[in-house]
């Protein structure tokens, strides 16, 4: 049987978000701003890498300063049998920045980045030209109010 692993205290919340905050944090930074060691900063810290609470290390881009003015997060409603075919080809899509299989409105939820409105509509409707693809709903982004990761 599995030891049940320890769950996460407030310390390791407060490491979480200032890594969120800047993954490039420095641990005697992290160990000053919650009173403990180096040592106990990165042993909690290797714990939460090892338990995949920390998954990885990431940076967090703008899409309009790369030039992609248009978010979309679109359901796309799939004929059960083709799921995983649709799926498959989804992944391939480099405009594809998130997919998720789900069990709300639609079937699969993607996030796609696009430089304009035209983009947008020709992806959109190649989207609903795929095999087994009956229906794509976009939903453009026009304004972010609140972005957390945890």
């Amino acid at each position: 049987m599995e030891r049940s692993r320890k769950s996460i205290d407030e310390k390791d919340l407060k490491i979480l978000q200032m890594l969120i905050s800047n993954a490039r944090v420095t641990y005697s930074d992290i160990a000053k701003a919650i009173g403990l060691s180096d040592v106990a900063v990165i042993k909690r810290i290797r714990r939460l890498e090892q338990s995949n609470i920390i998954r990885r290390y990431t940076v967090i881009v703008d899409p309009k300063k790369l030039g992609y003015n248009i978010v979309s997060i679109t359901g796309i409603d799939v004929e059960p049998e083709n799921m995983f075919k649709v799926i498959s080809m989804l992944k391939e899509k480099d405009y594809i920045k998130y997919l998720a299989l789900t069990s709300g409105d639609h079937s699969i939820v993607v996030v796609i980045w696009a430089r304009d409105s035209s983009e947008a509509d020709r992806i959109h409707n190649e989207l609903a030209s795929l095999p087994g693809v009956k229906r794509v709903c976009p939903a453009i982004i026009l304004d972010v109010f609140k972005e957390e990761f945890i």
